[in-house]
């Protein structure tokens, strides 16, 4: 992850309007070998959470790339899915509409994306796949922040989770980023704005 600065540490202003000593952007990963690999972490969590579903689905832009790298990552392993993804803007000419793919009526879904923070994209991606008759099984994301809503006491996975009535899941969390680079003299001082952000916004789980 921060080989390919897809994990930056400094000052970052999120979408929710906190300020974060780091910042998680899936975005960075530019090559096709990195999507390969990111495809594949996401099908590894996923066959190991053990899901039925027939689509994989992921919010514009960001989670576009991530659906499909790992619809071909499940082929490749014996588990053919469907691909979807909707747009920002609705089409009216050609096949027009907002979902591109695979039909969602009467299929299984689960969607992708990088990370949670407000949640807005996965909100507005599982209404359309409930309106287009499809059932939406769960959510997976890259990371969990583990960031508590502001104001509330449930974190932002937690909150989506209830919203939606299907299980957020992720791949790492706040945590194992900390575990990755506690051991790194670098990092000392990242590590300590880090604990202080856990703190004053985070549920620390041990």
């Amino acid at each position: 992850m921060l080989a390919q600065q897809v994990l930056e540490f400094g000052q970052f202003t999120l979408k929710s309007g906190r300020r974060s000593p780091y910042f998680f952007n899936l975005g960075a990963i530019d090559s096709g070998d990195g999507i390969r690999r990111l495809g594949s972490a996401y099908a590894e969590r996923l066959r190991r959470l053990g899901y039925v579903f027939d689509v994989i689905a992921g919010p514009a832009y960001k989670g576009i790339p991530i659906a499909v790298s790992t619809s071909i990552d499940m082929a490749a392993t014996g588990h053919p899915v469907g691909v979807a993804y909707n747009r920002k803007e609705r089409k009216e000419h050609g096949e027009g509409g907002v979902l591109v793919g695979m039909p969602l009526a009467q299929r299984k879904v689960v969607i992708v994306d990088d990370v949670l923070t407000a949640g807005t994209a996965v909100l507005e991606l599982a209404r359309l796949v409930r309106e287009a008759g499809g059932h939406l099984v769960a959510v997976l994301v890259a990371l969990d922040r583990q960031e508590y809503i502001e104001g509330g006491t449930q974190t932002a996975l937690e909150t989506i989770s209830g919203e939606l009535s299907v299980p957020v899941e992720s791949i790492a969390g706040l945590n194992d980023v900390v575990r990755c680079i506690k051991n790194d003299p670098k990092y000392h001082e990242i590590l300590t704005e880090l604990a202080n952000y856990q703190h004053a916004h985070c549920r620390v789980i041990e």
